[in-house]
């Protein structure tokens, strides 16, 4: 089989396509054959050793696909040979076919592209996790994403709104802030041509945000966190700018803030049913055309370096993938 290897860290440059031998499935894992893999910022990092994980050399990248189930090993129970499937780990899907934990599937929806069902793992699983299970977002609130035109960021302003939140897009320009508008943002700030505090208090006026979506980091975190209202929530899912805040803590206090961590691989691994129903609601609601899992483009996986070339330049408008094989 055809598989895409990180031999040495660095960059898109330095990955290369090797053949492998087929995978055996072995007790309570599933081998599922690839069709589309879906591409996310942190592969850019994990190839260049530069994030928490940090697999042993060679490793495929990618960490979500969709594919179907062609079989199974000893003790598997609730899926079958023929079943069309996501899939997700840390990393390994950029390749023909796969060896997994049936844990890690989840059946998909007959009426749903495999294109739509790749992409909805990481960054919708890690946004309704960081919604409602973290800050318990409540219809009516006020939501603001920072980074909003980007996969993780479109996925907080789709879910915000089916959540009920009054969604409040922060992007660094104006087309990208088109993009966050056309996927149901109620309004929009430019951080680059406004102060984002300022125009922030200016669309809550003095009540404040009461969840703030962070997955940027950088410069702009603190002013965020400064637009806060009282028993506000700041959601700290990356740091794609780079550059991991330091907050006043002297805020946090005096508004009763709730800086809250999400870490959506440690909740998969500890919360395993909580998982699996947070997967099946992010399918339902993308069969009923409640969610769009917008598509930047579908790139062949002998373009793997373009594909993760637009991450790394942070311009992608959705999700980036990569065409595995023939459905």
């Amino acid at each position: 089989m055809k598989a895409l290897l990180c031999t040495r860290l660095g960059g898109p440059e330095d990955l290369s396509i090797a053949d492998l031998p087929d995978p055996v499935a072995g007790p309570g894992e599933a081998v599922v054959r690839i069709t589309v893999a879906a591409l996310n910022f942190a592969d850019t990092l994990i190839i260049a050793g530069r994030y928490q994980v940090k697999p042993d050399l060679p490793f495929s990248p990618g960490g979500e696909a969709c594919g179907i189930v062609e079989a199974l090993g000893e003790d598997t129970e609730g899926f079958s040979i023929g079943d069309r499937v996501i899939v997700h780990a840390t990393h390994g899907m950029c390749r023909e076919r796969i060896a997994i934990g049936t844990r890690h599937l989840t059946r998909v929806p007959e009426d749903l592209s495999d294109e739509i069902a790749a992409g909805l793992t990481i960054t919708y699983g890690t946004t309704l996790h960081a919604l409602r299970d973290r800050a318990r977002i409540q219809p009516g609130e006020t939501l603001a994403v920072l980074g909003a035109s980007g996969g993780v960021g479109l996925a907080a302003v789709e879910i915000g709104r089916i959540l009920g939140a009054r969604v409040i897009a922060c992007a660094s320009s104006a087309e990208k802030l088109e993009t966050a508008r056309e996927h149901g943002a109620d309004d929009l700030v430019d951080y680059t041509a406004d102060n984002i505090r300022e125009a922030l208090r200016r669309l809550t006026g003095e009540c404040g945000v009461d969840v703030i979506y962070d997955a940027v980091g950088g410069e702009h975190a603190e002013p965020a966190l400064r637009s806060l209202g009282w028993r506000g929530r700041y959601l700290v899912i990356g740091f794609a700018a780079g550059e991991i805040p330091r907050f006043p803590l002297n805020i946090v206090m005096l508004k009763g803030v709730d800086v809250q961590g999400v870490h959506w691989g440690a909740f998969v691994e500890r919360e395993p049913a909580a998982h699996r129903a947070n997967q099946e609601q992010l399918l339902a609601w993308a069969a009923e055309g409640r969610l769009t899992a917008k598509v930047h483009g579908v790139l062949p996986l002998t373009d793997y370096a373009e594909a993760l070339g637009i991450l790394q330049k942070r311009a992608a408008r959705g999700k980036v993938l990569l065409r595995i094989g023939d459905r």
